[in-house]
């Protein structure tokens, strides 16, 4: 995937091989743009391959957009994501169980189908729990991908369209002159460029401090678990329990979901990555989830560093200065949205303004005032 010699220069350069790089460079080369993508390591070797698959941001601006994309996009990218569609959300807390029926209604008057279930119907729908489940919402919509897959699809449909990707290099450096950025500095060399997006999750706001550019963010790692394959349910995508995550086509269940264990970054990744105590945890709570699959051995675990915002929410922004930058960090909801936070992020580069939502709540500037401490005051240093 990789190409030996990095050229002279590029109309678009992405720095970030995730996800949200890799649809935004795709974006940006189904109009015509030579686009490189530059990363530290493989593509989607971070958070972006290593999630629960979810792909239902119903608090989002980009919503709508992500609904409309999901179903087309093995049809647009040419490649298998194995999206998968309809999610349900499990409760076995009566509370919560309400807050979701909430959101439930919330989705229904926005125009997307939700339907309650009772102790009853969740059982039908979900074989592997039992009466412990109090009930739980269908979502009709949104359902899951396999983040692998689709990270692999992205770069293949990318280079179909001649976009090129260049592993294990990292930019260095970023060079301005004139208040534009004019390059990226690799340990391959430069290459030049019209237009940068800096999409590179957790190292995004150390590649743009010598730039002036203060952009807040702190790392974490998030584990997930696989258990041996369970009988195939109808529905494979299935919240609760404070878990996200889904059933495989193989029939394992993968899962996820906090707490986070806060890190500090380098800017070839994280100085460690520890031996986390959560699997054990989350083992737990898959069993307590899912009782009839409580004999099913974790067989793998693997953890992938995501960055988040101090109010949790995405940054898509154009920066005033340098003022050919796009930034982008999803803040741990990158996978689900990456087929519209890529449209968005096409829109910023070329025309300046995103042509399907009001993404402007998505701004690095609702961040000016915040305390130099802030990670401390939240207790989300590493």
């Amino acid at each position: 995937m990789s190409e030996s010699s990095l050229p002279n220069g590029a109309s678009v350069v992405v720095i970030g091989a995730g996800v949200t790089g890799l649809s935004a460079a795709w974006w940006l080369a189904r109009d015509g743009y030579d686009v490189v993508v530059l990363d530290k390591g493989i593509v989607g070797w971070e958070a972006s391959g290593r999630n629960g698959g979810g792909c239902s941001h119903y608090q989002s601006p980009l919503f709508v957009e992500e609904q409309r994309l999901w179903p087309q996009m093995d049809e647009l990218l040419g490649y298998p994501t194995e999206h998968r569609p309809e999610r349900i959300i499990l409760q076995r807390d009566p509370h919560l169980l309400d807050h979701y029926r909430t959101v439930g209604q919330m989705c229904s008057a926005m125009g997307y189908r939700v339907d309650d279930l009772d102790s009853k119907q969740a059982q039908e729908m979900v074989p592997l729990t039992d009466e412990t489940c109090l009930g739980g919402i269908h979502l009709r919509f949104g359902g899951h991908a396999n983040p692998q897959r689709t990270v692999q699809a992205f770069a293949w449909a990318l280079q179909d369209l001649g976009g090129r990707i260049f592993q294990y290099c990292p930019a260095q450096s970023i060079e301005t002159v004139g208040g534009r950025v004019t390059a990226v500095h690799t340990p391959r060399g430069p290459i030049a460029c019209d237009a940068l997006v800096v999409a590179a999750g957790p190292q995004t706001g150390m590649l743009l401090e010598p730039l002036g550019v203060n952009f807040p963010l702190a790392s974490a790692r998030a584990e997930m678990i696989v258990t041996e394959p369970a009988p195939m349910m109808a529905i494979g995508g299935v919240d609760g329990n404070g878990l996200y995550g889904r059933q495989t086509m193989r029939g394992n269940l993968a899962f996820g979901g906090g707490p986070h264990e806060w890190i500090d970054m380098e800017p070839s990744g994280p100085a460690a990555r520890p031996v986390s105590p959560l699997a054990r945890n989350l083992a737990r709570r898959v069993a307590e989830m899912f009782p009839k699959a409580a004999h099913l051995n974790v067989i793998r675990s693997w953890a992938g560093v995501i960055e988040n915002t101090p109010d949790g929410r995405p940054i898509i922004d154009r920066l005033n200065h340098p003022a050919n930058v796009t930034v982008a960090t999803l803040s741990g909801v990158g996978f689900g949205l990456s087929p519209a936070s890529g449209h968005a992020i096409r829109d910023l580069v070329v025309d300046g303004v995103c042509s399907f939502a009001e993404i402007s709540k998505l701004g690095l500037a609702r961040f000016a005032t915040l305390e130099p401490d802030w990670r401390e005051q939240r207790g989300w240093a590493g």
